[in-house]
């Protein structure tokens, strides 16, 4: 069912909501209005989020693909705010699943606000660049809009690839839009491939954030949807994340690992 939204100004919040989650993850908020001109809302661009979720086998270990599937039920809320309160981009959502090979989860560009997320479910191996090959083919003119700002994607994952991921994001990223991509990285516990994400990420000056239990999980893709959802739409972009987020896993460090 679609939901009905109120017409007039808006005010777009972006952060966490309070909670325990306070203390490791900082609030920023940005106020943006949205006139009620003609013509307004056909003057918004596409702006593609795109989510790359890894269902291999060792995501059925201590409930991560559990987790996974409810960070996901989060973050929809999150994109719709940043959707409705900016007047330039119209968010839509898009989801891979790669474990025997790669498939679309939501295949259809959908408004986040009208997504019914149905679970992912583990199993088989790492097929990223699988993945990446499915993202490429959906970044071509069709069906990519020509006036589309930069397609925002955020990859999460708990292992190493097994099979062709180099060639897969060269190949990715010779086409004109999977150039332009913003790419952020999810690592999921202390046998993430904390190498291949910063690779895919391809920007010196960003890690990957990583998340060692659910409550993690939560914060680091919030941060990782806002860091490219605002970045893609040319907004100033998200705070660097808790250090508690970005530090790699060591053993020890936090009696609330779990992964």
């Amino acid at each position: 069912m679609r939901r009905s939204h109120e017409q007039g100004p808006s005010l777009c919040i972006i952060g966490h909501r309070t909670g325990p989650c306070e203390a490791f993850f900082p609030v920023f908020r940005e106020e943006v209005r949205v006139t009620n001109r003609p013509g307004a809302e056909l003057a918004r661009r596409p702006l593609h989020f795109f989510l790359l979720a890894d269902c291999s086998g060792s995501m059925a270990a201590d409930g991560k693909m559990t987790a996974l599937n409810t960070a996901v039920r989060e973050v929809l809320p999150l994109l719709a705010e940043t959707s409705q309160g900016n007047p330039h981009a119209q968010v839509t959502v898009r989801a891979i699943g790669f474990g025997r090979g790669a498939w679309w989860h939501v295949e259809t560009p959908t408004d986040p606000d009208d997504l019914v997320w149905e679970d992912l479910h583990p199993g088989g191996y790492t097929d990223l660049g699988a993945a990446l090959d499915l993202l490429a083919g959906a970044l071509t003119v069709p069906p990519m809009e020509e006036r589309a700002l930069a397609p925002a994607v955020v990859l999460v994952s708990d292992g190493m690839p097994t099979d062709d991921f180099t060639d897969a994001l060269e190949r990715l990223l010779r086409l004109p839009w999977g150039a332009r991509t913003v790419r952020m990285a999810v690592a999921i516990g202390q046998d993430a491939a904390y190498d291949t994400l910063t690779h895919f990420i391809g920007d010196p000056g960003l890690s990957p954030v990583t998340a060692s239990n659910p409550e993690q999980l939560v914060m680091a893709l919030r941060w990782a949807t806002v860091h490219v959802a605002r970045a893609a739409s040319s907004l100033a972009t998200a705070p660097p994340p808790p250090p508690r987020l970005a530090a790699a896993w060591a053993p020890g460090e936090d009696e609330d690992v779990i992964w």
